[in-house]
């Protein structure tokens, strides 16, 4: 009884072991799930609020900054494209605290020559109060 205790308990240990750097490598190119999982919950819903349709986004979804950004934020952002704007990409955060929707400030925007910029000046969809994603940081 005590050999198939001890067993079991050295083949869960080596399973532990092997998995943590597979954990690993998963969140460090796909990022937190968590996070993941609340983007893709909140941010369309506070679209919607804000009386975007999937007929105006073109291209929306969760993706993972490689950089550090606001403490008060989620790491993971909510990219989204206007079909009207399409040279223009906004960001979306959601607080730690309240997990409130946040658009950031700094928006990517596509020149004509292919090179892409971030902008802080105000565009088609740009909201009257946003957040610097890149404030509040060490």
């Amino acid at each position: 009884m005590k050999k198939k205790v001890m067993w079991s308990a050295l083949v869960l240990i080596i399973v532990i072991i092997m998995a943590l750097p597979f954990g690993f490598f998963y969140v460090l190119n796909n990022g937190n799930p968590y996070t993941n999982y609340i983007a893709d919950k909140k941010v369309p819903k506070y679209l919607e609020g804000k009386g975007y349709t999937e007929n105006d986004i073109e291209e929306s979804h969760y993706i993972e900054p490689k950089h550090i950004i606001n403490k008060d934020f989620y790491h993971g952002h909510y990219m989204v494209i206007f079909k009207d704007e399409p040279d223009v990409t906004y960001y979306y955060g959601i607080t730690k605290k309240g997990k409130q929707v946040n658009q950031f400030c700094e928006k990517d925007k596509l020149s004509s020559a292919g090179v892409t910029d971030i902008v802080e000046s105000e565009t088609k969809h740009s909201e009257e109060k946003c957040i610097n994603s890149l404030d509040n940081r060490d």
